[in-house]
């Protein structure tokens, strides 16, 4: 329930009854949300007791089709995007367009159907742990999101407020591994971007409930290659054979750590490599095998990693820096390097910090305290990074939170379900007051 302080503050005269009266539809949309409680619990359930890890396309399939159902239910247009294109099992998107304001707020919610979770792995099933801890594949990560901004539409439905907002649902299916190219499995999304105004993203972002997120860092992936002479060890550095390429590869890693690892807010990590006379690659990178002797100079290097930046900016000039680095050879050999850019960049904007400014207010307004902006190393990359260029204003991180994501260990704190729902549905509410 809403502070009864908040009101009287703000109320004096005939300039009190607007606000008295947006009070009171605030104040309903709270009590609505508790009986939203129940039903979403068990929907949020229903799905997480369904492995629908990436590459599983029946199970994403299938917690989509539950989903839709929701959607279609709530005379939302549903719309399954098929991802064979992208080699993934495809997107749901549910439109809703109000009949009578549609020059309205035009709200783009950012959920994902997929998990981190393998169909043969040995995490499948949910488990109560006490009154308020559920541990359970993805229930944070984030089949709890997708269930708080349904059961904050149905709040607003049943009060009569959703016809103020025009609204764009998008649960993507490959948010845990993106499909490629990306200009396929990401168009559902951007297109959606591009008809909002706002972005609200349900991950679970670092954990905090006091926290949501303004600026994501993007994630890209680069590899490194490099070829030397092959030849007896006894004659490496030598005019004819030279340094080898693990001695390049080695060199190259050096200069990347003492030229990147200063730039505020960027990482990089090498996370694979391998080198000797024969380097065999799966098809991804991400598995490479090697052959070598000791007396013989490295023919064959190769390095795989990741990289995150903070802005577009910062990705060209770090891009640029390993190119520059890559192109200085030690004698003999030779060196390419490839870039794969992945998730955009998340910029913290003005828009972005206002929007996180409404949310705040809206925490402190029901008694929950007021709400920060994540710090972006501490945020992953996520869906909303392809969107946010599009909108005026986005944040992250209205989901259920939790520990233990991407891991065995994966728990919700259920205290932060029904918080998050009543925050969601007076946040929807006041964003259609604009």
């Amino acid at each position: 329930m809403l502070k009864k302080s908040s009101v009287l503050v703000m109320c004096a005269g005939l300039l009190c009854q607007p606000v008295l009266a947006s009070r009171l539809v605030e104040n309903a949309l709270v009590e609505q949300a508790s009986q939203e409680l129940t039903s979403a619990k068990a929907l949020l359930l229903k799905t997480v007791n369904i492995n629908s890890g990436t590459m599983n396309f029946a199970g994403v399939k299938e917690v989509g089709s539950i989903m839709r159902k929701e959607y279609d239910a709530l005379g939302f247009k549903t719309e399954w995007v098929d991802g064979s294109e992208f080699n993934r099992a495809g997107h749901l998107v549910a439109t809703y367009e109000s009949p009578t304001h549609p020059t309205g707020q035009k709200l783009l919610l950012i959920g994902h159907l997929d998990t981190v979770f393998a169909k043969d792995d040995s995490f499948q099933q949910s488990k109560e742990i006490d009154e308020t801890h559920i541990a359970g594949p993805g229930i944070s990560d984030m089949k709890g999101g997708n269930v708080i901004m349904l059961a904050a539409i149905k709040t607003l439905k049943a009060k009569g407020m959703l016809e103020r907002l025009n609204i764009k649902v998008v649960l993507t299916g490959d948010e845990e591994s993106s499909g490629r190219p990306l200009a396929k499995s990401k168009k559902a999304l951007i297109d959606a971007a591009k008809w909002a105004d706002v972005a609200l993203g349900f991950e679970d972002a670092d954990g905090d409930i006091r926290t949501a997120v303004t600026a994501r860092r993007g994630a890209s992936t680069w590899q490194v290659t490099t070829t030397g002479n092959a030849a007896h060890s006894s004659q490496i550095f030598t005019d004819k054979v030279g340094d080898g390429a693990i001695f390049e590869i080695a060199r190259i890693l050096q200069e990347f750590r003492l030229q990147l690892a200063d730039l505020p807010l960027l990482s990089f990590n090498p996370g694979v490599i391998a080198g000797g006379t024969r380097v065999t690659q799966s098809k991804g990178g991400d598995e490479v095998t090697a052959f070598g002797k000791t007396n013989v100079v490295a023919q064959h290097a190769s390095v795989k990693g990741g990289l995150r930046a903070a802005s577009q900016e910062q990705l060209k000039e770090a891009q640029q820096i390993m190119n520059d680095v890559v192109k200085q050879h030690l004698a003999q050999t030779d060196a390419t390097f490839t870039f794969d850019e992945g998730y955009p960049p998340m910029k913290a904007t003005k828009g972005n910090k206002s929007l996180l400014a409404q949310y705040s207010q809206v925490s402190v307004d029901l008694g929950y305290g007021p709400v920060t902006a994540v710090n972006p190393r501490n945020a992953g990359a996520a869906d909303i990074s392809f969107t946010a260029g599009h909108v005026k204003m986005a944040i992250d991180g209205l989901g259920l939170m939790g520990k233990g994501g991407h891991t065995k260990d994966e728990v919700a704190d259920m205290s932060t379900f029904k918080q998050n729902i009543e925050k969601t549905a007076v946040l929807m509410y006041r964003l259609s007051n604009p």
